[in-house]
This record gives structure tokens, sequence and C-alpha cells, in this order.
């Protein structure tokens, strides 16, 4: 685990991302929300009691260009300056089904992560073990396949890829089948097969004939079509009306969560945390383009392992909004959509949002602001 105190340097050492298990991560997931529920409601006090400011925070992200908040956040020294005298200790993460089982274990406190496995633990803790408070990015996810595959028709027998099982770029894919007429089974089976797997990987199998495509957040997308040769059959981008969110064309990819007893000891490391995660987001929004792209490689090279050409990097961030809006709005869609791809159980998730800070530490909903952020009714804004 990288550690990072303020005032000292803010580039973090390289350190070897965590590998989940492929296979049984849905599993992991389940059972470790399970056990965090069962924690809680043995102790209703756990989440009362306000210690102050933590010693140390744990924050877990993926070396991916749609975690650019995280990445410049840390790189940049944003979240370590903002967390004053808190420690930030940070560890990297492929996917999200990984990241919850991480924090569902006392593992991190808080990851960036897609909504998906965010919505998974909440459902499967019953409402307990975290809150989504905030957005980091939007869009910036296509299914892209062989140069000879023209139409949904042609996927049949094919054999896809995503991330990891249950994650949110898993659901998306597996709920387009569906919508295409086609059956996907969790165990790889049916009439498209989908085999989770690590995206480094899915690249060399593509490039190898062993795959025929894959639904991938940026940049994986990219090196796919720019080092691949593969092309664009979705643009997820395009299956979004603005149903919920009023706004066309946009997804949640990437939100910031917490895990709810870290958030009721210490709320006010997580508005500090807030406060540097919106300066890293206001920094992307504003900044050159030569100076992010230089900021962002730095910190792929760290955390994934290897800088990015530049084109693919262009292409990659052409794809993505960086926004402090969690979408909130496009959950109940997110949450049908997991329980069509079978990776998701039927849930309640009013309560998953708590963006009380964030509208605090954002200015939004001040006299002379914006309009608060908004929880679209599943919690507290």
């Amino acid at each position: 685990m990288r550690r990072i105190v303020a005032g000292e340097s803010a580039v973090p050492r390289r350190r070897r991302a965590i590998e989940a298990a492929l296979a049984i991560g849905l599993v992991l997931l389940i059972v470790a929300g399970a056990v965090v529920a069962s924690n809680l409601s043995r102790n209703p006090e756990a989440e009362a009691a306000d210690t102050g400011p933590a010693a140390e925070l744990r924050l877990g992200y993926f070396g991916n260009v749609t975690h650019a908040p995280a990445l410049v956040g840390v790189r940049k020294g944003f979240l370590a300056e903002a967390l004053g005298s808190t420690t930030l200790s940070t560890e990297t993460f492929n996917a999200g089904p990984a990241a919850i089982e991480a924090l569902n274990a006392g593992a991190i406190d808080a990851a960036y992560l897609g909504p998906n496995p965010a919505i998974n633990s909440y459902a499967t803790s019953r409402g307990e073990s975290v809150r989504v408070i905030a957005g980091a990015a939007a869009g910036g996810a296509q299914l892209v396949v062989e140069p000879g595959i023209s139409s949904a028709a042609d996927l049949r027998g094919k054999t896809l890829a995503t991330p990891q099982l249950g994650g949110t770029q898993d659901v998306a894919l597996r709920a387009w089948l569906t919508k295409q007429g086609f059956k996907t089974n969790v165990d790889g089976s049916g009439d498209v097969a989908i085999n989770p797997t690590d995206n480094a990987q899915t690249l060399k199998l593509f490039q190898d004939g062993k795959l025929d495509g894959a639904w991938l957040p940026e940049p994986w997308a990219s090196r796919l079509v720019l080092q691949a040769g593969a092309r664009v059959l979705v643009d997820e981008k395009d299956l979004w009306d603005g149903t919920g969110t009023g706004k066309p064309g946009q997804f949640p990819t990437t939100v910031l969560i917490v895990n709810q007893q870290f958030a009721a000891a210490h709320p006010e490391t997580v508005q500090v945390l807030l406060a540097g995660h919106a300066e890293a987001v206001a920094w992307l929004n504003a900044a050159p383009e030569a100076e992010k792209a230089q900021v962002i490689n730095a910190a792929l090279e760290e955390d994934a392992g290897a800088a990015l050409p530049r084109n693919v990097l262009d292409r990659a961030l052409a794809n993505i909004t960086f926004t402090l809006d969690p979408l909130a709005g496009s959950y109940p869609r997110l949450l049908r959509d997991g329980v069509e791809a079978g990776t998701t159980k039927e849930a309640d998730i009013n309560g998953l949002f708590d963006l009380r800070a964030l509208n605090q530490v954002s200015g939004a909903g001040a006299p002379s602001g914006a309009d608060p952020i908004s929880a679209a009714g599943l919690g507290q804004d």
C-alpha cells in the first residue's frame, strides 16, 4: 500500500496492482456485502460516533483514464494537501468488484469505481455498506470488435471480454446483448460467450485472435482500436437519451464512494477528501491539453506500468467528461440492467447517495452558486 503524507512529495512510488480472482469476483462481492450487513446489525452504534479526522485514509482506484481525477489528485498532490495531517494511502485495482471486496473487508476506506459494483454492495448489504459521495467521470466506454463484425447479429457464437464479472462494463454488455435477443450466462455460456478478463490481457488476446471483441472503459477501448485494429460496434453514449438525468449521451463511468462506518466516524475527513477531489476535477477541465496528457501519462506509468501513446490518450480523453455529478437519475436503469444481466438482485437503492458534503465543498446550492447536485430522490443532497 502506497502512503502519501501532506508535505511529502505527491509523486507515488510504483506499486504492484492488486489482481482479483476473475471467475469468483461476483461471489466474493456478495459474501463480503453480507458480512458487512451482519456486522453492522450487531453493532448499531458503529455509525454514531464522530471521532474527528482520521489518522489515515486508504483510497482505491484504477489505472484507467476514466479514473483521471484519482490519478491527477494523487500525482499533483490535491488529495494529500486537502487531507492535511491525515495520511493518504492508495491501492490500485483492475475492476470495481475487486475494489468493493477490499472496501467491505476493511482494507480500504474509499474508492473510485463504476456504479454497478456500488449498487451491488449497497444491495447485498441491505444499505449498510457504502455511500456514493461524488461523481468523477461520465462516458468513455465502448464495445469494440474485430473488423469482420458489422452488426449485432454477427456476434452469435462469438467470444467477448469485459474487465470483471459484475463490473459496470460487464453489466452494460450483458444488458445490451439481451436487448439484441441474445442469452448470456455468468458462467460464460449462452449465445455469446463473455469472459471477464484483465484489461491488459484482453488487448493481448484480441491481438492474438483469441477474442472477437470487448466492452471496455478508456483507455482500453482506444488501445484496441488504435493498436490492434478493432472497430467500434457500440459507443455506449448512444444508448443514453438523458432520461432521469437530463443529459443525453452522458452515463456514469466512475464515482467516488466511501465506507459508511468510516464516513460516520470521520465526516471531516470525507469532506476534505471531497475538496481535493473537486480540485482535481476542476484542474482536468481547465488544464491545457499537453499538460493534462503529461500528468495523466506520468500517473499511468506509476500505477499501470506504462504510459500511453499520445494518440491513444487523446482519443480516450475525447470520450470522457470529468464531472462531480454522479448522474444519480441513471441508477434505476443501471439497477434494472444488473438484474436483467443476472449480476444483481432486485433491491431498494433509496439512500445510496449522500451528496451533502459534495454540495458544500463545490459551492452548489449557495446563494450565488449553481443548483445542488441532485441525488434524484435516492439519498441526500
